[in-house]
């Protein structure tokens, strides 16, 4: 088994830690050997499988990351930026592939991942999934092949714990579509429209956020001109294909160059 590489899940107690805890040890192809929580958790000390309500996984959960990372080959953060941050300096220290899909991060964070990625493997994306990853591609192709008569609107829902807006997935769309026209997202994104705004600006790219109920993740790019609308859309109903999606990344990335990569890559799309 030793062979197998060792994968450690940091936010052992979130939604998508739990996920990716089950989708490590339901595989045959990953072993589960750390878990990490902040420090002043109520399950640090206790093993991970009796804390989320099962039988135990022989496993404990600690507030050291880099003990954890030391023995692993991989770690996979559905965490907070600054966590991510702090994870990524520890997981290239203990040459560890790191696999992030951690959301709202700023520009400014993005770019302090390079120092780590020089030593390391970081897959980073806003979305795990095959379908999105599609999703971003065709949103792509289709920008290229329509003028500014189409106007661009990306549309994104999530279940209402949910704390940035917009999504991480709905900003990968929106720079899909925005490199299809050959513009810079940040020159044309438009984030907020309330009260008097006047008449919507040709070229824009719109950003729309739905929070509500237990919504996993919806997200349509809507191309609308005069007289005809396009719409893609991808729905996800069950987390388990993040979890899937960040297990492959994990296991793609093993014996890579260090750098930076992202699920296009992983996915070979």
């Amino acid at each position: 088994m030793t062979h197998i590489p060792g994968i450690v899940i940091t936010g052992a107690s979130g939604r998508m830690g739990q996920m990716l805890i089950k989708t490590v040890t339901d595989s045959d192809q990953a072993r589960l050997v750390g878990v990490v929580e902040r420090q002043g958790h109520d399950w640090i000390g206790q093993d991970v499988g009796e804390a989320m309500g099962g039988p135990a996984l022989g496993v404990l959960i600690t507030d050291d990351p880099l003990e954890a990372f030391a023995q692993a080959q991989a770690v996979i953060d559905f965490t907070a930026p600054e966590a991510t941050l702090e994870f990524a300096a520890l997981a290239a220290q203990a040459r560890c592939v790191h696999v992030i899909g951690t959301t709202g991060m700023s520009d400014e964070q993005i770019v302090a991942l390079e120092p780590a990625s020089r030593h390391a493997v970081i897959v980073r994306a806003g979305n795990m999934s095959l379908g999105v990853n599609l999703l971003v591609q065709l949103t792509k192709k289709v920008a290229a092949a329509l003028d500014e008569d189409f106007d661009i609107e990306v549309i994104e829902g999530h279940h209402h714990h949910k704390v940035d807006a917009p999504s991480g997935t709905a900003l990968m769309l929106g720079e899909a579509a925005a490199e299809g026209r050959g513009v810079k997202l940040a020159d044309v994104s438009d984030r907020g429209r309330d009260g008097i705004t006047g008449a919507r600006k040709r070229g824009d790219i719109g950003f729309h956020a739905i929070r509500g109920g237990d919504i996993v993740g919806e997200h349509d790019v809507l191309f609308a001109a005069p007289g005809e609308r396009i719409v893609l859309r991808h729905l996800a109903t069950d987390r388990a294909i993040f979890a899937r999606g960040a297990l492959k990344a994990a296991l793609w990335g093993q014996g890579k160059a260090p750098g930076q990569y992202d699920m296009v890559d992983v996915l070979g799309l």
